[in-house]
Parts: structure tokens; C-alpha cells; sequence
């Protein structure tokens, strides 16, 4: 009989990770360079396609190819359930969605489904805790030490068995724009209530609730500053998952597409302890979410898409896909002025 993941004796933990982050790969300087020098003269007005140029050159240099191509695009969506989300109303849908979006995903049945088809990718949904709430973050650490480091064996063992050149990640949680919020609000200051929204469209009083629910359990932690102890405090097992992969990700050097607030905010911490633990990393979207625009903005990171969006799932991630696509295509199916001319 298999071992069960969610019991065995962890193999990739909260040392793991903290040793993983002072020593991170780099990307290939020379294949980026190859790219750079290719777009300079590429049959085209110079810098027509300058962001696009860019994005096939943050592909090759983590590809380690100067010819960069995205074959098999592959999106990881983290599912589990929290406390806070189910001690009081901070989302406008009832925490048993979880568990229906969960078998959504598996069944090809939902939103990053449907797109991960158009985008030529697939897509996994992985359980970290589902019926099995986190801690109420107002009154108590959201996860125990023990299950910080199951989560992270869990993502990283994922991610160690995938065969992908992109990794789009994605999360599914009822109520995880709560703990996202408190997570960004304690590892990046500022007014509280500047970083929560209406998340699925909760109304004015759930707003308020939210507000105080973030409000509580930043203040319960107050005096933690150590990132990854303010996500295993505040946060919620799909956000340690999602940090987890990221990691992982960039220790395969394969290069990563950011979803919105939660998932971003999950990856805040990584950057908080080495800078630069995100090179590997675009966002695929600005979510509606105020916070994520903030996040973003302490984070230096230029969102690929801009559509208003508020699913999760990975879906604006996955959305652009087909651009990171067409972005190494626009470097690879055109010649330059040399070949095309003969010079």
C-alpha cells in the first residue's frame, strides 16, 4: 500500500525551502542574450514588439535554449479549505464550493480547464486540505509546523514529477482572499483595509467582517516578521503549497506564470527572505482585487493581462499563455534582416 502523503515523514520542509532560497539557480545569461541580439534585428521596425521580446527572452535564458519554445505548458491548481472562511461570512459562497470546484477541475469540467485547452497545456488539481480547515487566523496559527512541512512535500513532490517547459499555478479555496490580504498586510504594512476586497463579490458587511478578520489576526502576530513564519501563521495550505512549487519550479529552472491576489501573495514571502527568488516568475493578470495592484507594485511586476478579473483557479494565468507563446514564436518563426536578405 502507497504511503500517504499527508502523513509520511516529510522529505521537502520549512528547512528545505529556507536552505532552497540561498541557493537558487540562475537563468542562462547567454541564451537571454542570443534573444536580445536576435530581436535587435528581427524583420521588423526596432522595438515594435518590445515586451514580447522580452517575454521570449525570460523564456530562453530559463530554458537554457536560445531558440526559446513553449511545447508543454502545465497548470497546478492547489484546493484547501479554511477556518476563517468557516468560523465567520468573508465570502459570498459557502466553503462546500471548494470541494464541488475540486471535482469540477478533475472532470475537465471548469473555467481553467476550458482554457487550458485552448492553450495546449494541461492541468492538475491537487488537494492540501480539502475538508480539513486551516486555523482560524484571528485566534490561532493557520497551520501547525508539522503541516506546513506535509504541504510543502506534498507541492514540491508535484512539481518534481512534471514534464513542462511553464508552470502555470493556480488555487482554489473558499474564503483565501482573507488570508491573503492578512499575509500582505503584515509582511508588506500599511493600512489594513487597503488590502482587502469583495473577493468573490461579498457585500458591505461582509466587507466589514473581512476587514476584521484581516484587522484580528495581523494583530495576533504582531512581532512575527519572518516571511515564511507569517505565511505558516496567517496564511492557508494552498498559499504554502503555491510558494512551495514556486520554489521548486525555479530549482528545475522552469519558469513560472503567477495567477492573481492569492497566488501572489503566496510568493510575497519568497522575495521578502532573497531577492530575486521570482526572476523565474511573470504574472499572468492584475485581479481585481486592490491588494493584488499593490502587491504588484512592491513586487516590480508587470501583469501580462488586464481584464478585471476575480476567478482564481489560474485562469488569468493560464489566459496568457497563448501570448507567452506567440511572444517566442515572434522570436523564432521570423527571420532577421541578415536572413531574409541574404546579407
Amino acid at each position: 500500500m502507497a504511503a500517504d502523503p499527508l502523513t509520511s515523514p516529510p522529505v521537502h520542509d520549512l528547512s528545505w525551502l529556507t536552505r532552497s532560497l540561498q541557493h537558487l539557480p540562475a537563468r542562462d545569461e547567454i541564451a537571454a542574450a542570443s534573444v536580445h541580439e536576435r530581436a535587435a534585428d528581427i524583420l521588423r521596425p526596432s522595438g515594435a514588439l518590445r515586451w514580447l521580446d522580452e517575454i521570449a527572452e525570460w523564456i530562453a535564458g530559463w530554458h537554457h535554449q536560445p531558440l526559446p519554445e513553449v511545447r508543454r505548458p502545465f497548470g497546478l491548481i492547489f484546493a484547501a479549505d479554511h477556518g476563517i472562511a468557516a468560523a465567520t461570512k468573508v465570502s459570498a459562497y459557502p466553503t462546500g464550493v471548494t470541494q464541488a470546484m475540486l471535482e469540477a477541475y478533475r472532470a475537465g469540467r471548469s473555467t481553467i480547464t476550458a482554457f487550458a485547452q485552448i492553450a495546449g497545456a494541461e492541468v492538475e488539481a491537487i488537494d492540501v486540505g480539502v475538508g480539513d480547515p486551516t486555523g482560524d487566523i484571528r485566534v490561532e496559527p493557520a497551520l501547525s509546523l508539522d503541516r506546513f512541512n506535509d504541504v510543502v512535500d506534498i507541492a514540491v513532490t508535484a512539481v518534481n514529477a512534471l514534464d513542462t517547459d511553464l508552470l502555470i499555478l493556480g488555487e482554489m479555496g473558499i474564503g483565501n482572499t482573507t488570508p491573503s490580504a492578512a499575509v500582505a498586510a503584515a509582511l508588506a504594512g500599511g493600512e489594513t483595509a487597503a488590502w482587502v476586497g469583495r473577493g468573490t463579490g461579498i457585500d458591505d458587511e461582509g466587507l466589514a467582517r473581512k476587514r476584521e478578520a484581516v484587522q484580528a489576526a495581523v494583530r495576533r502576530i504582531a512581532g512575527i516578521t519572518e516571511p515564511l513564519e507569517v505565511l505558516r501563521e496567517v496564511g492557508g495550505a494552498e498559499l504554502v503549497a503555491i510558494a512551495a512549487a514556486v520554489v521548486a519550479a525555479r530549482m528545475r529552472s522552469i519558469p513560472v506564470v503567477l495567477d492573481g491576489y492569492v497566488v501572489t501573495a503566496a510568493a510575497m514571502p519568497l522575495a521578502m527572505i532573497t531577492p530575486g527568488a521570482l526572476d523565474h516568475c511573470m504574472v499572468g493578470h492584475c485581479s481585481a482585487e486592490p491588494g493584488h495592484r499593490k502587491l504588484l507594485e512592491r513586487l516590480d511586476k508587470r501583469p501580462l493581462l488586464d481584464l478585471d478579473m476575480r476567478l482564481g483557479e489560474g485562469s488569468g494565468a493560464m489566459a496568457a499563455v497563448p501570448l507567452i507563446a506567440m511572444a517566442c514564436a515572434g522570436i523564432t518563426r521570423v527571420p532577421t534582416f541578415g536572413e531574409w536578405f541574404g546579407e
